[in-house]
């Protein structure tokens, strides 16, 4: 273990070359691989993340690799949130932090089941067999199909809690739980590329791994990519405990790295120095969402890009660094607004890519799931 010190524009260089903000990707599925993993929370990020790292990205090209075998994979892992993830690393995932977020899940599951259904495990057991079994006999089938097949998938069960209680079919909660475990899988979604109606297809086998070597594996593929990074950075990416996350620290060969806030973690070996490049990234983009300590890149721009529950919206970076934000007005025009200055260079460089989006949107109109206090300023008539 060694110790060098990083400036930081040596800093967001790294940032810039790492996760092609200069729109250096070679493909969509190698941009994936090379952010670990891409949010799909919102069924816009993942496009629109690959939008701006790959030159030429269409929008059906995500879909194509999700549809190779090798592929690339929609699944539940860290933080219980959706990814899009190379189909080689599913195994890692899911025993670093899926198998753990998906056990909880299944506790919950039964505990909304039982009010209504006492034998509420084995009537469970029983549904996913016939669930499973459907699904193999046709593979991309709808939910909604799948509840008219199987009407007990609309069975009533109430979730949430105080304020947040609501009746909902057992259905889509079944599919979500036999997707997190890794026995179904999502197919691409039906319709345009702004769906969340997923298919739903049997799953393939996956390499089970050994928890502990997982965990290490998925901190070390995060640190090659979005090092450096302090130990509060790694457990809030991972989702891992802190005791879990010290230990899968201690298995990789880190570097101490002196930052002007304090010690982080590296790997060994070095980046570009030079954060030169504009990019207009989606909400729930991998990069901001990346670290919890973020202020060596947002600055003072929290406020009017994060909503209330820590959910970033679209924004502008230039140079390495959160420089304003962006939205999509309906009929397709986007805007974009600085909220510092750039200077006239990147000004201009930031308003030819906001125009290169508009072409390739081409009148189509986006609004984030997740939305923020300036990207509702700009979407306002």
């Amino acid at each position: 273990m060694g110790s060098v010190t990083l400036h930081l524009r040596a800093r967001r260089g790294r940032l810039v070359a790492r996760h092609h903000l200069g729109r250096t990707g070679s493909s969509a599925t190698q941009a994936v691989s090379d952010l670990v993993a891409l949010h799909s929370s919102d069924p816009l990020t993942p496009h629109l993340a690959l939008w701006a790292r790959v030159p030429d990205y269409q929008s059906g090209q995500l879909d194509a690799a999700q549809s190779e075998a090798g592929g690339l994979w929609r699944l539940h892992a860290m933080r219980r949130t959706l990814w899009v993830a190379a189909a080689g690393e599913v195994g890692m995932m899911y025993a670093a932090a899926g198998e753990a977020v998906a056990a909880r899940e299944r506790a919950r599951l039964l505990g909304w089941i039982e009010p209504v259904r006492p034998d509420a495990v084995d009537w469970l057991a029983s549904l996913e067999r016939r669930v499973v079994e459907a699904i193999r006999a046709q593979p991309g089938v709808s939910t909604r199909a799948l509840s008219k097949a199987l009407p007990e998938l609309t069975t009533r069960i109430e979730v949430g809690s105080g304020k947040w209680k609501t009746q909902t079919a057992v259905g889509p909660r079944v599919l979500y739980q036999l997707a997190m475990e890794l026995t179904l899988m999502r197919t691409p979604p039906a319709g345009s590329w702004r769906s969340s109606q997923y298919g739903w297809a049997v799953a393939g086998a996956v390499d089970r791994v050994d928890a502990d070597a997982a965990r290490a594996t998925l901190v070390r593929r995060y640190l090659q990519r979005f090092g450096p990074v302090t130990t509060e950075d790694v457990k809030w990416w991972t989702g891992l405990t802190m005791a879990q996350t010290k230990r899968a620290l201690r298995a990789c060969e880190t570097v101490t790295v002196a930052l002007a806030g304090g010690d982080a973690w590296d790997l060994q070996g070095t980046g570009s120095d030079d954060p030169t490049g504009v990019a207009l990234l989606p909400g729930l983009d991998p990069t901001p969402m990346g670290y919890k300590v973020r202020g060596w890149f947002l600055g003072d721009h929290e406020a009017a890009l994060f909503d209330r529950n820590g959910n970033v919206g679209p924004t502008v970076w230039v140079e390495g660094r959160i420089a304003g934000g962006w939205a999509v007005r309906a009929g397709g025009s986007v805007r974009v607004k600085l909220l510092e200055d750039v200077g006239a260079e990147a000004s201009a460089a930031v308003t030819r890519r906001a125009a290169e989006l508009e072409a390739w949107l081409d009148g189509t109109s986006i609004t984030p799931r997740f939305r923020t206090p300036l990207e509702r300023e700009l979407t306002a008539s």
